[in-house]
């Protein structure tokens, strides 16, 4: 048995999984060491991966050449594209998962990476230099000391996790799994700032006791579209509804005499919630004006009657809950697996760590997942395939790999934390990303593979997709650019589809633009262009042939938000940190001068986004660095 590693990654949810493999893939020895081997990626919340900002993430990762997008295709039972009403910067695909088959999925793709060694057991400790301040490994509740070059943690809701059900208490990290102690008080005790965040899950349901007669179905989608880039995975179980159906007034009454036990209005919990996926006993608090709320009933998998009931999560005393939901009319049989319940864990101000996830504090240490203070199975990965990027790069001495803002979701996700620290559980949405039209679901793999394919972690084939798809893409649109159009070859298409017939010849481009028209409409009539397309490898042309058509109808507000990225990076070229004593530089606002010394900027561009610094604060740093 080995003892010493390069990477040592604590945890196997879905930011250990990802960060694991990473590091591993990149030629590192990596230990991946998880309380129970059953439970790697466990999903321990509703059973679905990506949704709104989140399915770009998973797409991102893909890209970089993670796992989350391939599990989730090889594991899906609903693929839907959201947000298909809007512009493709807001288009995010999700899917609902088999829960058991995607656990089986991940373990299957960590057992076969040959770099991967897996140990049950639980960390309490890390091991430290003579110094105390660059960890060497761990040790473990059995005793046992493993050392490596890097660590990183990914403990999720389990550092002194206590989990509520009405007045009920208990530690645990989820549901019939034991919470873990030590690594948070170690920390503590080497200067480093923690808090305690709070998080909850519904109710599972017998799926034989719902009336599903009484309920609205949601059909997925059956179409191209599926997370991973790569052209060897599809979707291969048989697809199921999810079902939506709402509370009503009696589900209320019954909630409201619940809540002098709720451990969320009776002080018991005391820390903060995620403020975008509240509680039932919240939303009838805060919208106590409203007489319903939409829930949606989810398969949890292929060949199990366990569904979740997404929009009613809950710590009320299991007995309210019951009681509430038998008010529904489709829940008046109903047969419940579990309660649903709140959960307090530690996490880490996120402020504490450099851009590449290596504490500050303490070297070789890296954090990833919701020991930062985010929420979510995509947030959590995104940092994971990061922190083990960087956590291998770190072994072997290379230069930290950082996703800027205008190049990944992962790299707005990753500077939000440690730019601006967090006050509940972060949650990605479209709307905080400045760059959204560049950071489409449609193109990651053309925004990250190649530097994926320059590290190292995403192999030769993948880099030989990305190429053929580049390839297909210019040559439709140079193809559109330059291509004639006549009247009579285009007007009965025209008018078929409303818009206005031509009354002189274009460039085909001009007519792809048009809001009515699609590159599809107009295949039929332009043998040459069938004739390009022709050529696009077999399954991958509906793809392509999308990606093409938003560049061309995009084409204007693509070209100007990449000029305003790229005035904005050449901040992000302004190195700062070491630069300054800035308790020393009295023209700085106190507030300007407390923050810059707690963050310690890397670049002028990153003490820009720091809460409370002004365009007057920069414009100060800039005038100092010029002298």
């Amino acid at each position: 048995m080995r003892f010493n590693y390069d990477v040592i990654v604590v945890g196997a949810g879905h930011a250990g999984c990802e960060a694991a493999a990473a590091a591993a893939n990149l030629g590192s020895r990596t230990l991946l060491i998880t309380m129970d081997m059953n439970k790697i990626a466990q999903m321990s919340c509703n059973p679905a991966v990506g949704g709104i900002a989140k399915g770009q993430i998973v797409r991102e990762i893909d890209a970089l050449g993670g796992f989350m997008g391939i599990v989730t295709d090889r594991t899906a039972i609903q693929f839907r594209m959201l947000n298909r009403s809007k512009g493709p910067a807001m288009w995010s695909p999700r899917a609902q998962s088999d829960r058991v088959k995607f656990m089986a999925a991940w373990h299957e793709v960590l057992d076969h990476i040959p770099n991967v060694c897996i140990w049950q057991d639980l960390v309490t400790r890390l091991l430290l230099d003579e110094t105390g301040r660059c960890v060497t490994g761990v040790k473990t509740i059995l005793g046992v000391e493993f050392h490596a070059s890097s660590v990183v943690l990914t403990n999720g809701t389990f550092l002194n996790g206590l989990m509520h059900i009405g007045r009920v208490q208990f530690p645990g990290g989820r549901m019939a799994e034991p919470s873990s102690s030590g690594l948070t008080e170690q920390l503590v005790s080497l200067g480093m700032r923690s808090d305690r965040m709070k998080t909850g899950t519904p109710v599972r349901i017998d799926g034989r006791s719902v009336h599903f007669e009484e309920l609205t179905e949601q059909s997925g989608e059956h179409d191209f579209r599926k997370f991973s880039y790569l052209d060897t995975v599809q979707r291969e179980l048989k697809s199921l509804s999810c079902w939506t159906l709402f509370t009503n007034e009696a589900c209320h009454k019954v909630l409201y005499e619940g809540l002098p036990d709720a451990p969320l209005y009776n002080g018991q919990i005391k820390s903060i919630g995620p403020r975008y996926c509240p509680s039932i006993e919240t939303k009838i608090v805060t919208f106590a004006d409203k007489t319903q709320h939409q829930l949606f009933l989810e398969p949890e998998g292929e060949s199990t009657n366990e569904y979740y009931l997404n929009g009613f999560s809950s710590s009320l005393p299991f007995e309210i809950q019951l009681r509430a939901l038998q008010q529904i009319s489709a829940f008046r049989d109903i047969q419940p697996y579990r309660p649903g319940y709140a959960i307090e864990y530690d996490f880490f101000d996120p402020t504490q760590l450099y851009h590449s996830l290596e504490t500050k504090k303490i070297g070789n240490l890296f954090f990833a997942g919701q020991i930062n203070g985010t929420t979510g199975y995509e947030e959590a990965a995104g940092q994971g395939i990061i922190a083990g990027i960087n956590a291998h790069l770190k072994c072997n001495n290379g230069e930290p790999f950082i996703l800027t803002r205008d190049e990944a979701y992962i790299g707005v996700l990753i500077d939000d934390l440690v730019t601006k620290g967090v006050d509940e559980p972060y949650r990605m949405f479209t709307s905080r990303a400045e760059y959204r039209i560049l950071l489409r679901q449609d193109n990651a793999d053309m925004r990250l593979t190649e530097k994926a394919h320059n590290l190292g972690l995403a192999d030769k084939y993948r880099y030989k997709l990305l190429r053929e798809k580049k390839d297909a893409i210019d040559a439709i649109v140079s193809f559109a650019e330059n291509y004639s159009l006549k009247p009579f070859q285009i007007n009965h298409v025209l008018v078929s589809l409303d818009t206005a017939p031509l009354s002189h010849g274009c460039k085909l481009i001009e007519i792809i633009k048009r809001p009515q028209v699609r590159l599809g409409d107009v295949i039929n009539v332009l043998p040459d262009l069938q004739e390009l397309l022709s050529r696009i490898p077999k399954g991958r042309n509906e793809e392509i042939m999308e990606a093409a058509e938003i560049l061309m109808k995009y084409s204007g507000y693509i070209k100007r938000e990449q000029q305003i990225a790229t005035k904005i990076n050449r901040l992000e070229h302004i190195m700062i940190r070491g630069k300054f004593n800035y308790e020393s530089i009295q023209s700085l606002s106190t507030e300007a001068r407390q923050k810059l010394k707690r963050i310690d900027p890397e670049t002028i561009a990153h003490a820009s986004r720091i809460p409370g610094i002004s365009p007057n604060d920069i414009n100060i740093l800039l005038v100092l660095l010029g002298r």
